[in-house]
């Protein structure tokens, strides 16, 4: 079935392009699919589920479509994510409009879970270099990834000069949710290098571009 749902996945990106770039990868034994790391479908066993929302209740509850179901620990899981069908499918004005009410859904939802989130719960950062960040107006979760790593170290260096290379290393994991031991070793070299440069600058105006 592997053939069938990557032939499938090939042909949602044609008919639903408007979104954007459509990426995919596997997940639960079938494939996500995600524009701007945002999912909004599933691909399994060669169909497609769109993911379920509010705007999409009257359709559902019209056709009553099948959800999808993953096996987890031998048990059968449901997800919120109802089956395109063959009519719909056809449709493709129907299935682009379900579609982008999906990946719209997933981005607000996403969005409030990261201004909810607060920068404490992410990987690397303690309550500690959470008042620190506070203290030069880094607030939230939303900020400190507007900004980027180095400019939010530059700014904390500004006020706290004891802080070194590893609470900057520790700001980009945080970014990418990661460990900071887990960063790639390339982007620690980036890091490293610009890190440096700067200590050899000394005036703190190098590019952070």
């Amino acid at each position: 079935m592997k053939k069938a749902s990557l032939e499938r996945i090939r042909a949602s990106r044609e008919y639903l392009s408007e979104l954007g770039e459509i990426k995919h990868r596997a997940l639960f034994g079938g494939y996500s699919l995600f524009v701007d790391n945002t999912v909004f479908a599933m691909v399994a066993e060669g169909e497609l589920y769109l993911r379920a929302c509010e705007q999409a209740a009257t359709y559902v509850s019209r056709r009553e479509p099948g959800m999808l179901s993953i096996h987890k620990r031998g048990r059968a899981v449901a997800l919120q994510y109802y089956h395109v069908d063959d009519e719909l499918w056809e449709d493709k004005h129907q299935l682009l409009t379900l579609s982008r009410e999906s990946l719209r859904c997933a981005q607000d939802e996403k969005q409030s879970r990261k201004a909810a989130q607060r920068l404490k719960d992410l990987p690397n950062l303690s309550l500690r270099i959470e008042m620190l960040l506070q203290d030069v107006g880094v607030d939230d979760v939303n900020t400190l990834i507007h900004l980027g790593a180095r400019a939010c170290w530059i700014k904390l260096r500004k006020v706290h000069p004891f802080i070194g290379i590893n609470i900057l290393y520790a700001l980009e994991g945080a970014i990418r949710g990661v460990h900071l031991a887990a960063l790639p070793a390339a982007r620690r070299r980036e890091l490293q290098e610009w890190w440096l440069a700067l200590q050899r600058d000394r005036s703190g105006n190098l590019s952070i571009d």
